[in-house]
This record gives C-alpha cells, structure tokens and sequence, in this order.
C-alpha cells in the first residue's frame, strides 16, 4: 500500500471507531433518561417495558432494510445517512409529549441504531481489508467507550442541568462527531452485494446452540442497558448521577477488556476465555441483584461487565467457523438470536420486574450466564488465525 492509501486508510480507521463511538454514546446517554421517562410520562413499568420493546423492534426491522442499501450503495453512505438519524434521534424521544408519540420516536430511535450499527460494521470490514489487519474488536471497545462516555457523563449532567438540556448536549456533541469523522470513511471496492443468492436455514443444530449463547450473553448485556439505572434508583436509593454510573462502570470495563480481548484469547484459547468469561460475568450479575447498596452493585456491574466482554465475540466467531454452515448463513443465525436478547428481551424483564422487583430477576440472570459457561465447548471453532468477521456491535 502506497503512502497516500496508506494515510486514506488510517483516517477510515479512526473514523470507523467515531462511527461506533458515536453509537455507543447516543446508546449510553439513553440509560440514564430511562427512569425519567417512567415519571415523566407517567407510565408503569410494564408500559416502559413495551417502549423499550418497540426500540427493539424498531432495530430488528431496519437492519436487514440496511443491508438491503448496502447492496445497492456500499456501506459508507449508510453509515453516513443513519448515523445523521442516531444524532437526533434521543431528542426526539425526550421531546415526546406522551406514550404515542414516545413510541413512534422509539421505533425511530431503535431503527436507526440498528440499521447504523450494521452498516458500520460492514464497513470495519472494509477498513481491515486496505489495512490488512483486523480491528474490528478494537471497533467494538470504541462502541463501549462511547457507551461508558455516555452513561457515566449523562447521570450528571442531567442532575446538573435537566434531562432535556442533557438530550441538546448530547446531540450537538454527536453532530460535531458525525460531521468532523465520518466524511472520512471509505467505502468498498464494489458493492457488497454478493452471497446472497439463496438463504437457507441450516440443519445442523450445533448453529443454533451457538445462537443460544449468543442470546445468553446478551440478555444480561440489554438488562443493564435498561434497567439497571432504574433498579438503582428505585430499589437501592441512589439519585439519577449515581445510577447512571451503573452502565457506565459496565460499558466502560467492557471497552477496556474488549481491546486486551483479541491477546487474551490468542493466548488461552476461545473456549477457555469463554468459560472463565461466563464465570466472572455471573459472577458479577449475582451480586448486582444481591447487592446492599448502590456503589456494591455498581462495582458488581463493572466486574459483570469484565466477564460479557468477550463472550459475544466468541459466540460470532464460532457462528462464522461452524463446519458444514456457511459462513454469511452461520453469522446470520447467531446474530440474530443474539440480537433479540439486547433488543427485545429486555421488555419481557421490565414485565417480570413489575411484579417481583430487579434484584430477584438480576439473581436469575448469573443462571443464564452458568449456562454459557456449560457450553462454552462449543466455542472451539472459534479459534483461527485469520478470518475477516462481522459481527454487530452490542
């Protein structure tokens, strides 16, 4: 690579990583809003929990609409184009007067994160091949830090100054971000529209328990995105500030583990690092829900946080290596079933928390990550030298 292909390319990278920092942000900045949209619109639990479904809904049909654009126009105009949505998108659902039009704007609000984040993916892939080298994992901490950024700062500048000057600063920020970094992006050589002649659902049923994995990593990942500040506040007595420290401690260890991850998984192996990663993670999940006060459960948060780091990543790369499932179908299946337990999950824990309270639901979730730490046999094909992989950012 000539001297000016190689300053192009690092300038994609750099701009890549503001494209998922920018997504983490907006991302993070919505946890600490989340319990003053329950009082602010008046709204049970169970209300908020089927909002928090239409997000997820929102996000589950825009992303193959993304896909469907990249085809035609490559990944770097759609990048761009959602990622203009995502900037507004918060103060839109902050802006909501009541429920329906809260919905609308989440659905806006979800769609327009998802479809981003797989077009920003794709474009990571993009970047790696003009460099040559992988970044995705790097990639994905970036969306974390952006996460942490946006959790540990929103808390308190919304008890500083309000949740609606909080929502205009976050914008604005993000703007500044979007228009600087992104017209810095690449895009591919040609269209990425290829593989997708015929898809058909794999037969093999290693595939699927994979998915499960996936789905039972992400499901603790979704619950501290949308509940935990609200557990903090409501059940544990922490003010807004200090609740919004939950995901952010979460977000912001995850990002750091997730750029040691690739070393830590070179070195140890995929389904060792998976099962010690579960381990910790249910560690942490279990006495989040046992904790006595705020500042324990944000320190078990942060340790959960240490552990779900690499298990996704893990998961999607066992997706993409399965013998016998090609690669864009294996990766579509896992992501997929994965993708529901941050997106859609979530509304069925705010329903069962309606009636029982978090901590029990916090406690039952550690099981779930024990039951990935029973299966992380499965992760062996996880280990490979080198494969170009594509997976979303949680």
């Amino acid at each position: 690579m000539d001297a000016p292909n190689t300053t192009t390319a690092s300038r994609a990278r750099w701009a890549v990583a503001a494209a998922f920092f920018i997504n983490g942000f907006i991302t993070g900045s919505w946890a600490p809003q989340i319990p003053l949209l329950l009082t602010r619109l008046e709204i049970s639990e169970f209300v908020l929990g089927l909002l928090i479904l239409v997000f997820g809904l929102g996000a589950l049909t825009a992303m193959p609409f993304s896909g469907y654009l990249m085809t035609k126009r490559g990944s770097r105009p759609v990048v761009i184009g959602f990622a203009w949505i995502v900037v507004f998108a918060l103060l839109l659902v902050v802006l909501s007067p009541n429920v329906w039009v809260a919905a609308v704007t989440m659905f806006i609000f979800g769609g327009s994160i998802g479809a981003m984040d797989v077009a920003m993916n794709a474009n990571a892939v993009a970047v790696e091949r003009k460099l040559s080298r992988a970044i995705m994992s790097s990639s994905h901490g970036f969306w974390s830090l952006g996460g942490f950024a946006g959790g540990g700062l929103g808390g308190l500048f919304i008890l500083s100054f309000g949740h609606l000057p909080h929502a205009m600063f976050v914008t604005v920020a993000a703007a500044a971000m979007t228009a600087f970094a992104l017209p810095h992006l690449i895009g591919e050589d040609k269209p990425v529209a290829h593989e997708h002649h015929h898809f058909r659902l794999p037969r093999l049923p290693t595939i699927y328990l994979v998915g499960i994995m996936a789905l039972f990593s992400m499901i603790p990942e979704g619950a501290v995105l949308d509940w935990a500040a609200l557990y903090l506040k409501q059940e544990l007595g922490a003010d807004i500030a200090t609740a919004g420290f939950a995901f952010a401690a979460f977000s912001g260890i995850m990002a750091l583990m997730r750029f040691l991850g690739d070393g830590v998984r070179n070195r140890f192996g995929a389904v060792t690092t998976l099962r010690v990663s579960a381990l910790i993670a249910a560690c942490g999940m279990l006495a989040a829900g046992l904790a006595p006060n705020p500042w324990v459960a944000i320190a078990a948060f942060a340790f959960c946080g240490l552990g779900v780091a690499n298990m996704v990543p893990i998961a999607f790369s066992a997706a993409g290596n399965q013998p016998g499932v090609p690669s864009n179908i294996g990766m579509s299946v896992v992501t997929t079933m994965g993708y529901s337990g941050i997106l859609v999950a979530p509304s069925g824990i705010g329903f069962v928390a309606g009636h029982v309270g978090f901590a029990p639901v916090f406690v039952t979730l550690s099981g779930l990550l024990v039951v990935v730490c029973l299966m992380a046999g499965l992760a062996r094909h996880a280990d490979f030298r080198a494969m170009p992989h594509t997976a979303p950012a949680e």
